[in-house]
């Protein structure tokens, strides 16, 4: 009788309990994945409102007006060799302490894989003292520019700024950064290319 007893209270429990199931694998969400992707690939831009696509893009345009300028041909009218081209830094005139570097990466990009100027890569380091709150005629020092052609030999020198402007035409609009590049021949340091761009309006 016991016996039985306990046979018919462990079916009941097996039958309450159900079937064991098998545990199964969590497929990761594609989208959850992408969105991270997304999340890691803009991190370094956020901080100033842009994204990477936003930097590939400004610095898309501002070295194609760049390389059509009139300065390549009269380098190569002169010397008969394309001009070496070095990227220096693009100062932080925020005062927000942003992250450049998404932008001057796609400058060089652009620049290597043009057929008409050489390009060497330099060594930038962090923000030179003084720099910060350079003149708005300067975008950065002479002999910033003068120390890039004696470690690199470059015949010219991409150097900018991003500011953080204002729309004054429209009341109450947000703030928008401009990124701005000059082109500085290091021999007789005169500009012969400059450009602006927009991020965030």
């Amino acid at each position: 009788m016991k016996n039985a007893c306990l046979i018919a209270a462990v079916c009941c429990l097996v039958i309450g309990c159900g079937p064991f199931k098998k545990a199964q694998r969590v497929e990761p969400d594609a989208t959850a994945a992408r969105e991270a992707a997304s999340r890691s690939e803009t991190a370094a831009g956020q901080s100033a409102g842009w994204t990477s696509a936003d930097a590939r893009r400004v610095a898309r345009e501002m070295m194609a007006d760049c390389l059509s300028g009139a300065w390549i041909p009269a380098y190569l009218g002169v010397t008969g060799d394309k001009p070496l081209v070095a990227v220096g830094p693009i100062h932080d005139l925020t005062g927000q302490r942003i992250d450049t570097e998404p932008i001057l990466k796609s400058c060089e990009q652009e620049l290597s894989k043009s057929a008409q100027v050489s390009f060497v890569a330099c060594q930038r380091g962090s923000q030179e003292p003084g720099e910060e709150g350079a003149d708005k005629q300067e975008l950065v020092s002479l002999e910033t520019i003068k120390r890039i052609k004696s470690e690199t030999g470059a015949n010219f020198v991409l150097v900018g700024a991003v500011r953080q402007m204002n729309d004054k035409t429209a009341a109450g609009s947000p703030p928008y950064y401009q990124v701005e590049q000059e082109m500085i021949n290091t021999k007789t340091m005169t500009r012969v290319w400059s450009g602006s761009e927009k991020i965030g309006q």
